[in-house]
């Protein structure tokens, strides 16, 4: 089926090649044309997901880029989201609902069902934009998942859409990776590659040069661009954690984070993790949780299971010391319901059914059910005596009994999550609860007495999304490419 529309197809070498990123930029690039513009990935494995306006669930990076094109986000910009739940399962995510769980096997099979749900949702947005910049999963080159191929070139074939190749110079290897994945695809797909984008590039480019004739001559493919290692580019992440900036010397605020199995939506902590007066810390397997003020215990797509490698690492002992010389915890969502009494998954939603102990800092209990929320949430912030106006947004699977004080009141007058009687631990189901400078004031002090750097999180944001659009305008042939 002919695309009447100009659209374009980001493919990489390798998972975290700078698809995302591209993508994003591409879409800055021409919404400052005045092109209407909407972002696509037909198929996106995250634990990083956002809410669209109409409380559909997509993968984090596409609500990015679709603020990249000053538009809304919306379920049809990613239409199959795919949730691991463990090594061999995951919750398939369908149009923004969540359809069922399946294992590796079974969503192989369905992915044949799925591409009429992807098409739709795709030519649902051509028709409603000028352009459309398409992100690709992974590599198009996985020999193994080529069959019934949603994500890259299957798709690319089906909607008829060309193709350029991105690959990430600064892992090594940027040439074989881009020869090879071209010479692992078929002859029409070959074909359907306009060119090839080098990312993260540093140094002098005179050095790379005979590098690029070279590919350029074997592949017979022009190379569009070399875009620079931009450091301290401030995107959100599709789901790799990102690296922790330099520290100065003059911190204010220790913050540790456990990581789980699972973790979900842990850019909940961009605005600490780039706040020059914190000090962020991400805890991993074998390391204690120490040396911190504040403890945080993040989202999780497996609540009981990471409850259980919680445990198994000795973090419940580290969470009680930690409170009994005056450190302050908080829960998000999953870490959340691991602070209270119990977790009750009675129909095996994330798993096999039954009920786990949870670590009994918050006087709550939770039963895990088939609805999910998934709404965006404004309210007010009590705590520490001070009252400040909080968003975010919620996904999570079940509901929490909480007896005693609640820290948040709902726009709609009820009231959202949990602190202690001793006032050292908070719970609350809302992501995006840090982003806001006030409230992370305000948190700050109820820590550690700390007066912090007040800095707008969402101009980050903008920023981040602008150098990258600066740079493909620098040193990309966007007129080859969109001709």
């Amino acid at each position: 089926m002919k695309v009447a529309i100009p659209s374009l197809m980001v493919q990489g070498t390798t998972s975290d090649a700078g698809k995302s990123v591209l993508v994003a930029g591409l879409c800055r690039v021409l919404a400052r044309k005045g092109i209407s513009v909407a972002p696509f990935k037909p198929q996106n494995m995250a634990l990083n997901s956002a809410v669209t306006p109409d409380g559909g669930e997509i993968g984090r990076a596409q609500a990015v880029q679709a603020q990249a094109c000053n538009i809304e986000p919306s379920v049809h910009m990613n239409p199959v989201l795919i949730k691991p739940n463990s090594d061999t399962g995951a919750q398939i995510i369908l149009q923004g609902k969540a359809l069922s769980n399946m294992d590796a096997v079974g969503f192989h099979e369905y992915k044949k069902v799925a591409m009429k749900t992807v098409l739709d949702s795709f030519f649902h947005l051509a028709r409603a934009y000028e352009s459309v910049m398409i992100e690709g999963a992974g590599s198009p080159a996985e020999i193994n998942l080529r069959e019934n191929d949603i994500a890259n070139m299957g798709f690319a074939e089906e909607a008829d859409v060309p193709v350029i190749i991105v690959a990430d110079i600064d892992r090594g290897g940027v040439f074989a990776h881009l020869y090879g994945t071209l010479a692992l695809l078929s002859e029409s797909e070959q074909a359907r590659v306009k060119g090839f984008v080098i990312n993260r590039f540093r140094g002098d480019i005179s050095l790379l040069q005979s590098g690029l004739d070279w590919l350029e001559e074997k592949t017979g493919k022009p190379v569009l661009g070399v875009l620079p290692y931009l450091h301290g580019l401030n995107l959100e992440a599709e789901d790799a954690i990102t690296d922790q900036q330099t520290l100065a010397n003059d911190v204010k605020l220790n913050v540790v984070v456990p990581v789980f199995p699972r973790i979900s939506n842990h850019t909940d902590f961009d605005a600490l993790r780039l706040n020059p007066d914190i000090n962020l810390r991400y805890v991993g397997k074998g390391e204690a949780l120490n040396n911190a003020d504040l403890i945080i215990l993040p989202g999780s797509k497996s609540v009981r299971d990471d409850l259980d490698y919680l445990r198994s690492q000795g973090w419940d002992n580290d969470l009680q010391r930690h409170i009994r010389l005056g450190g302050k915890v908080i829960g998000i969502c999953g870490g959340y319901q691991m602070l209270g009494k119990s977790i009750d998954d009675p129909l095996g939603v994330e798993g096999q059914p039954g009920t786990s102990e949870g670590l009994g800092l918050l006087d709550i209990t939770t039963v895990l059910t088939n609805s999910k929320t998934l709404t965006h949430t404004h309210a007010e912030l009590n705590l520490n005596d001070h009252c400040v106006n909080v968003k975010g947004y919620e996904i999570h699977v079940g509901q929490s009994n909480v007896q005693g004080t609640q820290p948040i009141r709902l726009s709609s007058g009820e009231y959202e999550g949990a602190l202690s009687d001793c006032g050292h631990v908070m719970g609350t189901y809302l992501h995006g609860f840090f982003d806001d400078a006030e409230v992370l004031s305000v948190v700050s002090q109820w820590v550690n007495g700390a007066q912090i750097k007040q800095q707008d999180f969402a101009a980050l944001k903008e920023q981040g999304i602008n150098r990258i659009a600066d740079a493909i305008e620098q040193h990309m042939n966007l007129d080859f490419m969109f001709k």
